[in-house]
């Protein structure tokens, strides 16, 4: 990310001769973008697409920023991506085409409870790949780590008798708790499962595709994709809504958002508090569809 924006701030600097401020400005919108894409959507700044772009117009306008403020953001926005898309960084100018949107319509996916609860029971544990599937989905959903932390794991990174996962990512490490049916789960693999994958007794990785070597995001997401078919729920479940779920539904139950900001990881509590404004949204959708005097 940093190579990215410093190319950017020498550019406007050498070749555009901007002004201080414009620098600054723009390279203030960009940084927070780059904050926001990679703690809520998991992303980085090459692989946006539009409609990143517009659930975070969303975001920003659900935290009171005047339209004038986001369309400065938005302007900035397109003046990095067609900077990335000159040095042949990108193909496309996601940034381009964004058109003002609905708040509401644009916040992150998430589940229900009874939709989370029908994902989680469709792997089988008859097999291998039935055991290990259950493991990971309760995990992702037990702790709300990004995916590429939970193909990142160690065995040594979890600890079955206290009941928590150790999460370290960008150089910083965080514990996190597991509830008993997500430690079951783990332990199953553990302790019966992954000895019959891994072939190579230096293996480290905690999950391991059936070839014995540590899952990768593709395989995963294809994991992902499986279960969402036979669970026919009619939702785009992609590999981190359960991430977005985890965190909204402990804060609906209760949790306050500076922990749940430590278990996501987030740098910034403003990352964390998207799930507020969807907890809200969601309070308010579900008051106009049942409520008799609407």
């Amino acid at each position: 990310m940093a190579d990215y924006i410093d190319g950017y701030t020498a550019y406007l600097v050498e070749e555009r001769h901007s002004s201080d401020n414009t620098v600054s400005s723009y390279v203030r919108d960009v940084t927070q973008f780059a904050a926001y894409l990679r703690d809520v959507e998991e992303e980085e700044l090459p692989d946006c697409c539009q409609e990143h772009i517009e659930r975070y117009m969303a975001y920003m306008l659900g935290k009171g920023k005047s339209p004038a403020s986001v369309a400065r953001s938005v302007a900035s926005l397109k003046s990095f991506y067609g900077y990335l898309l000159s040095r042949g960084v990108i193909s496309v100018n996601p940034a381009k085409n964004t058109a003002p949107v609905r708040a509401e319509r644009k916040f992150p996916q998430i589940l229900t409870g009874k939709e989370v609860e029908l994902f989680l029971e469709q792997p089988q544990c008859v097999d291998a790949k039935g055991y290990r599937d259950h493991a990971m989905l309760e995990l992702l959903y037990a702790t709300g780590i990004r995916v590429s932390e939970l193909i990142g794991l160690d065995v040594d990174d979890v600890n079955l008798s206290a009941g928590f996962i150790r999460c370290t990512s960008r150089g910083k490490e965080r514990i996190i708790p597991l509830y008993p049916t997500a430690v079951r789960a783990l332990t199953d693999y553990v302790k019966e499962i992954r000895p019959q994958l891994v072939l190579d007794p230096q293996e480290t990785a905690l999950f391991v595709n059936m070839g014995g070597e540590r899952m990768s995001r593709q395989g995963f997401w294809k994991i992902i994709k499986y279960y969402q078919e036979k669970a026919q729920i009619n939702k785009d479940i992609t590999p981190h809504t359960l991430r977005h779920s985890f965190a909204a539904h402990l804060l609906e139950n209760g949790a306050d958002l500076r922990s749940i900001q430590e278990m996501l990881g987030h740098a910034d509590i403003s990352s964390t508090q998207i799930y507020s404004h969807l907890v809200k949204q969601k309070l308010q959708d579900v008051y106009r569809k049942a409520h008799p005097r609407v």
